[in-house]
């Protein structure tokens, strides 16, 4: 049998830029011009949601609706996504690294590599409230449940659970070649930041116009607009839009002190390792002050 450890993971909770490396690394490693759209970004990426790979595994149309069915399905379509190409390609989840009723996610046999991109909380919440189609509160309540999963029409499944769980199940894998991205460097040092990922991981020689052109032609303004003129396909219904800020800092206009509190609290370790420069700013904004 081939060597089918052909994956490299675009890793991430929701809403934390899996779809905007997915779509600068289009624009980066495409010829010119030749990058696809929001909407067509499976020429270059696929996804372990796709439910015609499901479809495939489980030799006809994929009808499952329990997470049990679901894990019977999942290897043999992962398998398949891994042997679409010869050679490694990018696979975006938003599953955690974890062994379910015996079946690991996140198989080691189809998996070459990982990135990781992460986002600080007190941002991610409102974005996820928007995507998940609820108010702050219950949003942050799903960001703090270990149990949380989201799923699609075609019983094709999730599994995020807490937000500081889901970074640590990546960032603690034993002996997967990762590397960790936050959406916040990605924001205010972009070239640097994706320079980092290409040389020092992919070890690829970096082509510096060609980097600017990506980045340019993904910056945020840029992908809100193609969603403003072409929509958005992976919008999920009743979300308004799917690039809304995009911005840093942003959690200080959309949140409150009780919000934070609730965030802090529930993510402090975390926070401490990922995010140490928001501490004393956090604990203000949650103090009232």
């Amino acid at each position: 049998m081939s060597d089918l450890r052909r994956i490299i993971w675009l890793a991430s909770y929701p809403k934390s830029g899996n779809t905007w490396m997915r779509s600068l690394l289009a624009h980066y490693f495409m010829p010119k011009g030749q990058a696809p759209d929001i909407n067509n970004l499976r020429q270059f990426t696929t996804g372990d949601v796709r439910s015609d790979f499901f479809d495939a595994a489980a030799g006809g149309t994929y009808t499952g609706r329990t997470i049990e069915e679901w894990l019977k399905v999942r290897p043999a379509a992962l398998r398949r996504i891994a042997a679409s190409k010869p050679n490694h390609h990018f696979v975006k989840t938003h599953c955690q690294t974890v062994v379910m009723h015996g079946v690991d996610i996140i198989p080691p046999e189809v998996t070459a590599a990982a990135i990781y991109i992460l986002r600080n909380p007190f941002d991610l919440a409102p974005s996820f409230a928007r995507h998940q189609g609820c108010d702050l509160d219950e949003a942050i309540n799903r960001m703090t449940n270990p149990d949380m999963v989201m799923d699609t029409e075609t019983g094709i499944f999730e599994l995020l659970g807490r937000w500081d769980d889901h970074i640590d199940s990546w960032t603690g894998a034993p002996g997967l070649p990762i590397h960790i991205i936050r959406y916040e460097d990605m924001l205010a040092k972009p070239a640097p930041t994706v320079r980092a990922l290409l040389e020092k991981f992919l070890k690829v020689e970096v082509d510096k116009p060609k980097l600017a052109y990506a980045i340019k032609s993904t910056s945020f303004d840029a992908m809100k607009k193609q969603e403003e003129n072409l929509g958005f396909r992976e919008r999920p219904e009743g979300m308004e839009r799917f690039f809304a800020k995009g911005k840093a800092g942003a959690w200080k206009e959309d949140l409150t002190p009780e919000q934070v509190a609730r965030l802090r609290d529930a993510f402090l370790p975390a926070l401490e390792k990922w995010y140490p420069e928001m501490l004393k700013e956090t604990a203000e904004f949650a103090a009232g002050g």
